[in-house]
């Protein structure tokens, strides 16, 4: 961060932090949605093309939670995609009951480009944020996100008066 660029926040509350969280990720993410939809993909889309590009082959179940998708809006999505050509769903040769999803030629050429250009598109997104602070804020978030998890039971058990779903 550059001396003076920003001024010093006195308000270190929880709840003053997740609006700032907040504020930032609706700004980055904004940029992210026009950028996903300026290539004919809705976001649920451009995520399972994504997973299968970095992950390969997939089963159903296993996809669906990488893109955090119910099973019903997953099955439109793989209906979306294979309508256009750009995946396939094959028999899991390792258990009768999946089935895999992976990306034909033409989804694969559609996904390796629109992801160099998203690469591109959330560079100017984040262009503010100099590369040693952005080090800084990614360990600074994953430490947040795991606390943040880690307390998730916790803050259930308060809200149910101590009861947790399927605790007596």
């Amino acid at each position: 961060m550059k001396a003076g660029t920003l001024k010093p926040e006195s308000d270190t509350s929880g709840v003053h932090l997740w609006l700032v969280l907040w504020k930032a990720f609706r700004s980055v993410e904004t940029h992210a949605h026009r950028h996903i939809a300026s290539l004919d993909m809705c976001l649920s889309d451009f995520a399972v093309l994504e997973v299968l590009l970095h992950k390969g082959p997939v089963n159903v179940q296993e996809l669906g939670a990488k893109v955090m998708l119910t099973s019903g809006s997953m099955t439109a999505a793989l209906d979306r995609l294979e309508r256009r050509g750009l995946i396939e769903r094959k028999e899991d040769s390792k258990d009768r009951r999946a089935r895999l999803v992976r990306l034909t030629k033409t989804g694969l050429a559609l996904i390796q480009e629109a992801f160099e250009d998203h690469k591109q598109a959330m560079e100017r997104a984040v262009a503010g944020v100099e590369a040693k602070d952005r080090e800084v804020l990614i360990a600074l978030l994953r430490q947040l996100g795991l606390s943040a998890a880690k307390s998730v039971p916790q803050v259930l058990a308060v809200k149910s008066g101590g009861k947790r779903k399927g605790k007596e």
